[in-house]
């Protein structure tokens, strides 16, 4: 990345000067450059075409250079986002190492099959985002996406589902039984459940309640959930060099990364609980 932003640099800087030999040129009525040049240059390096034409006071009046100039150079901007979000992300950046942290297990086995809730629900969210769910927010009948779409909140419901707790009908249970907890006009088990808003109600009221300070790393263990202001994930058992654990999530429609190292980062955390 570090050789790309330097290259990219320096040919900005060859079409500025390009662009300011040709105002040379101009003024000393020499053979020109052939505008067509100047226009294909700016295509490479449209930062470059922009800043030399402002600073040398050169085509500033050319229709097709006072438009097209800025154009290309937010194609470049909005391709060079797009590449960086879709290929070029940190996204799994982390160290299999525990820093000395041990890993929390459960005393409850919810589904008996011999695993423990912690380690049973982890284990199945990384089995979910093992499909690589397409990101789209709709409704489905059945509650539980089956076309391999979703959305953040069906990592946690498929992660409990396949730890033997069946989400949507929890949830359904308890905004009928504490209809003043939540914001819920007319309840939809089918959806309530795949909302942030209604899962910040319900972890907080039947899961353990834990720090949102994420120094303090030894707190924050592989299974545990993560809220955000509008967003849920899972706590990865995989940590940074810091010892911090990263983030398993599904954010977006341009998503490569489920696992990310990106917990630290947030300034939005508004909840972390442990299902047991």
């Amino acid at each position: 990345m570090k050789y790309l932003i330097l290259i990219y640099a320096a040919v900005c800087l060859a079409v500025f000067l390009l662009y300011g030999i040709d105002k040379q040129k101009a003024i000393h009525h020499r053979w020109r450059i052939p505008e067509s040049v100047l226009l294909i240059a700016a295509v490479f390096g449209a930062p470059g075409a922009l800043l030399g034409m402002i600073f040398f006071h050169h085509k500033t009046r050319k229709a097709k250079f006072f438009i097209l100039v800025p154009l290309i150079l937010l194609l470049e901007f909005g391709t060079a986002i797009f590449v960086y979000v879709r290929f070029l992300s940190p996204g799994r950046t982390y160290s299999d190492a525990y820093f000395g942290i041990t890993a929390y297990h459960s005393s409850v086995d919810a589904d008996g099959d011999g695993i423990d809730d912690q380690t049973d629900f982890l284990q199945s969210v990384r089995k979910y985002i093992a499909t690589k769910p397409r990101y789209k927010s709709r409704y489905y009948s059945g509650g539980y996406p089956d076309d391999g779409y979703g959305v953040c909140t069906d990592v946690v419901g498929f992660g409990m589902k396949g730890a033997g707790y069946d989400l949507m009908e929890l949830v359904d249970a308890d905004i009928k039984a504490h209809p003043d907890w939540y914001d819920v006009d007319k309840p939809d088990k089918n959806i309530d459940f795949r909302r942030v808003s209604n899962l910040k109600v319900y972890f907080s009221h039947h899961a353990i309640s834990l720090t949102t300070d994420t120094s303090q790393t030894e707190e924050w263990q592989g299974g545990d959930i993560v809220i955000f202001k509008n967003h849920i994930g899972v706590v990865s058992d995989r940590r940074n060099k810091d010892g911090v654990p990263c983030l398993i999530h599904h954010y977006g429609p341009y998503q490569i990364n489920y696992e990310e190292n990106v917990l630290e980062d947030r300034g939005d955390i508004t909840g972390h609980y442990r299902i047991s």
